[in-house]
């Protein structure tokens, strides 16, 4: 239950599947610290109910008949929009991936829906979103605790096991991101170019995670007979 004087968040949703829409309204429903104020099937409504319903948060799919959500998203920053964006979305491509971290997405989920990691998302956004909202100034742990993604202060990889130097959570997390949303193989530039971080630091984070048995290699060999070693997830 709310306690008095507490606002839930505004949610919209924003998918072309009219039955996919309505399970995630349900869904949102049942937690009490949200509120769907709007459903979009196309684009063109929803910025209609960006203009007139201000949310503060967007569940927002990437293929629309009328364009691309993620035009949507680039347009929503240029116009200095301040709605947070989490991605449902059936693309697992990386080119969308970037895009969408470029954009500044909350979150970035891949269909076929899994409740219990939207769930996960959605309890995560409201702990920030509330921080958010009660904190006047910022030090270095209050910002670690409310940066997206699951992001920690704490050095540890997702068992609870200490990282190793040289490997930090946030690039780790990141990295961990790119293969939840692919399945093809990737190169350490291809990884690096997507986070920002030079190829021989993507390197040293995917051997890591060969070396946890998150991801294997595949090694080919170039024009020249040099081999190249590409990633994928286990």
């Amino acid at each position: 239950m709310n306690q008095p004087g507490h606002s839930r968040i505004r949610t919209i949703i924003v998918e072309d599947d009219p039955r996919i829409a309505e399970i995630q309204k349900r869904f949102l429903e049942k937690l009490s610290d949200f509120e769907v104020v709007g459903l979009a099937h196309n684009l063109e409504d929803c910025r209609e109910m960006i203009e007139i319903l201000m949310p503060d948060l967007m569940l927002l799919d990437i293929h629309f008949p009328d364009g691309s959500g993620l035009d949507l998203l680039k347009s929503m920053r240029e116009e200095k929009h301040n709605i947070e964006v989490i991605l449902v979305t059936a693309a697992k491509d990386v080119d969308s991936l970037r895009n969408a971290m470029r954009g500044g997405v909350f979150d970035y989920i891949v269909k076929p829906l899994e409740f219990s990691r939207l769930r996960d998302s959605l309890l995560k956004f409201q702990e920030y979103f509330t921080q958010l909202k009660t904190l006047d100034t910022l030090e270095q742990s209050d910002i670690d605790g409310l940066m997206p993604r699951s992001i920690k202060s704490e050095q540890s990889d997702h068992s609870g096991s200490q990282l190793p130097k040289g490997i930090d959570s946030l690039t780790l997390g990141k990295i961990r991101e790119i293969f939840q949303a692919s399945s093809d193989s990737l190169g350490a530039e291809l990884v690096g170019q997507t986070i920002g971080v030079s190829r021989t630091t993507a390197r040293r984070y995917l051997e890591y995670l060969v070396g946890t048995e998150e991801l294997e290699v595949d090694v080919t060999y170039g024009g020249v007979g040099r081999p190249e070693r590409h990633y994928r997830r286990h």
